[in-house]
């Protein structure tokens, strides 16, 4: 008797290697998956704005990356002794306003330089809802925020984004996208995540936008692709329990199920084998012997620095320095 459905993975023809430099952003399911790509060694650079869940700032963010905007004085508002920018997470928030502009405008340069050329672009789109700014919210009227930073609710109002007006939007992105970088993919996913603050018949309401928008996207786009990440938890796993205690995140055997299919659809078996291995130098590095330079202390060393200098001969480009010095900086004289 069968119990449940099982999404298969399809391998994707546009694979992800370690020669690959990948950005990544989004609402937090990004960095649920950012910090597995970053686990492994790959390439990443990870929300350089910080979480974000709407369309809109999403798209805002990258246009202004792609432009290599300047953050000044005028586009930063004070709230709770905190400098904060409506378009940023607020780790990016300081009590100092230089600073704040400093980590803005730092993070925008670097993102701009990386997403020129990279080759893969995962945007992962959390909500059609937006929050917009009231006449009583600092820096003006009806603009689309990212974050409220706990903010008076009446700073703001909601909308739903129509379909037929995200696909458009999403369409002036990767148009931009591609005229800045020519050779960039774009993978969406649909965060799992569900987003309670509007209500469970409304947080439906809003994945079923943002889902049905991507897709016609992808009729529309020949560099676009569709990774089911909010299909494999809610459609898959199915189950409460594979989600945390708040049942609105998805738990870490759920990440871990979505991300052994990533790498089912995007990563061909060779790099699955650098993977492997890295992640055994990884574990390796953390590893806590119960009595320092001992004879079997010293053979895992050994063991690890022939693995390590093996590894980065054979792939060069893997950032495995830092792991040969730790090796190496055991060994008893």
């Amino acid at each position: 008797m069968k119990f449940k459905l099982t999404l298969e993975a399809k391998p994707s023809k546009h694979s992800i290697d370690y020669t690959d430099k990948l950005m990544l952003i989004g609402s937090c399911f990004t960095e649920n998956i950012g910090a597995k790509f970053k686990t492994h060694l790959f390439n990443v650079v990870e929300n350089p704005y910080g979480i974000l869940f709407n369309p809109v700032s999403v798209s805002s963010a990258l246009t202004e990356i792609i432009e290599a905007r300047s953050y000044g004085s005028k586009d930063l508002f004070q709230h709770n002794e905190l400098w904060h920018s409506w378009h940023h997470h607020s780790r990016f928030s300081a009590i100092d306003q230089q600073e704040a502009l400093e980590k803005i405008n730092s993070s925008i340069l670097a993102a701009h330089h990386f997403l020129k050329t990279a080759n893969r672009l995962v945007i992962t789109l959390g909500s059609a809802w937006l929050y917009h700014l009231t006449p009583e919210a600092p820096l003006g009227a009806g603009q689309v925020v990212a974050n409220n930073h706990k903010a008076p609710a009446d700073w703001f109002f909601k909308s739903l984004m129509q379909p037929t007006v995200l696909l458009e939007h999403l369409h002036g992105l990767v148009e931009r996208l591609e005229a800045f970088n020519p050779n960039l993919h774009i993978s969406f996913t649909i965060s799992p995540v569900r987003h309670l603050r509007e209500g469970l018949i409304e947080n439906n309401r809003s994945k079923a936008v943002l889902i049905h928008a991507v897709h016609e996207l992808m009729s529309l786009c020949e560099n676009v692709d569709y990774f089911p990440a909010y299909e494999y938890v809610i459609d898959d796993l199915r189950d409460y329990r594979f989600y945390a205690e708040d049942l609105v995140h998805p738990n870490f055997a759920a990440s871990g199920y979505v991300w052994e299919k990533l790498i089912e659809t995007y990563m061909k078996p060779e790099t699955q084998a650098i993977m492997k291995q890295v992640a055994e130098l990884q574990l390796a590095l953390s590893h806590k012997p119960f009595f320092i330079g001992s004879t079997e202390h010293q053979k895992f060393l050994q063991t690890c620095i022939r693995k390590t200098t093996a590894l980065m001969e054979a792939h060069p480009y893997l950032p495995l320095q830092d792991h040969l010095a730790f090796f190496t900086a055991g060994i008893s004289k």
